[in-house]
């Protein structure tokens, strides 16, 4: 028996890269997968269903069962379309894999609004429209009496929790996922539904236009283990998909043979009066809020 034996899944940007890789994976271990792809290049732009039939014709391979869908993600009758596929062929939904997205990278003095729109676009509200109506689906099916066990993963960035200059637009998304699953897993976990983040490190089209990732994440010319390779970071995210795992609210960064959990805001140093601050008291007594950075030995 596989670990997502009779659940259903949808995954969005299942085209080729890490959502292929994630298809294929959760069709081995038992699941019914809506593969969504809009087809687009990593800018986001165009539309081509081809890489989505790829990755049906491949799992239908294999033995497993799959449906293309090539609605855009960030459109909102597209994901309620999404959800209802989901339901209308297999019957049922399960799993949300939150993984489509784009590149249109660029400084902040120079990002234009188009670049910031379609990247904040396709990363928050393509997140956030799937989860809408597949998390009205949840509650409903609760409503009625069923119990239900959901896991919804969504796909954030180191570049979004920890910053990376050049990538204003794709860091600040990858940031707003991150806190947005957070949410989720909060609001939802009444209606039998887990929300965890990923942050992937893996050779996509995606991380190969990243600057300064382009050399670092090439294959081995060797038979040495491949850190890069996309398919790495599925097992962790059917983990996170199964009823094997029972956390919910967290955010991990997945690469090669690696997990680890990523720590959220927390309070740190602070001062207090015990009333109003005044501007030229702040400014004598506020450097305590920021530490000194230890000087490094020459």
């Amino acid at each position: 028996m596989g670990a997502l034996d009779g659940r259903v899944a949808i995954i969005t940007g299942a085209g080729g890269g890490l959502g292929r890789e994630h298809a294929l994976l959760f069709a081995a271990e038992g699941a019914k997968v809506v593969v969504n792809a809009l087809g687009g290049d990593t800018a986001g732009e165009g539309a081509d269903a081809t890489p989505a039939q790829e990755t049906v014709a491949m799992i239908e391979a294999m033995g497993g069962e799959a449906v293309v869908n090539g609605a855009n993600v960030a459109d909102w009758e597209g994901a309620r379309g999404l959800v209802q596929q989901a339901i209308d062929t297999f019957g049922d939904l399960h799993i949300l894999v939150n993984n489509a997205g784009s590149l249109r990278d660029r400084g902040v003095v120079n990002m234009t609004e188009a670049e910031w729109d379609a990247v904040i676009d396709v990363h928050l509200k393509g997140h956030f429209a799937p989860t809408h109506f597949a998390a009205n689906y949840w509650r409903d099916q609760t409503k009625a009496g069923k119990e239900v066990s959901a896991s919804i993963i969504h796909t954030s960035s180191t570049s979004g929790v920890f910053s990376n200059p050049g990538q204003a637009n794709y860091g600040a998304a990858k940031s707003g996922i991150a806190t947005f699953s957070q949410i989720c897993a909060k609001e939802l976990s009444r209606y039998g539904v887990r929300s965890n983040a990923i942050c992937p490190g893996a050779r996509t089209r995606l991380t190969l236009q990243t600057p300064g990732l382009g050399d670092a994440v090439k294959a081995p010319e060797d038979e040495a283990f491949d850190l890069w390779h996309p398919a790495n970071v599925a097992p962790f995210v059917a983990y996170l998909a199964s009823d094997l795992c029972s956390f919910t609210g967290e955010t991990f960064i997945v690469q090669g043979g690696v997990v680890q959990r990523v720590q959220s805001w927390t309070a740190a140093e602070k001062i207090d009066k015990g009333d109003r601050w005044t501007v030229a008291e702040l400014a004598e007594q506020a450097a305590p809020l920021v530490p000194e950075k230890p000087q490094r030995r020459s």
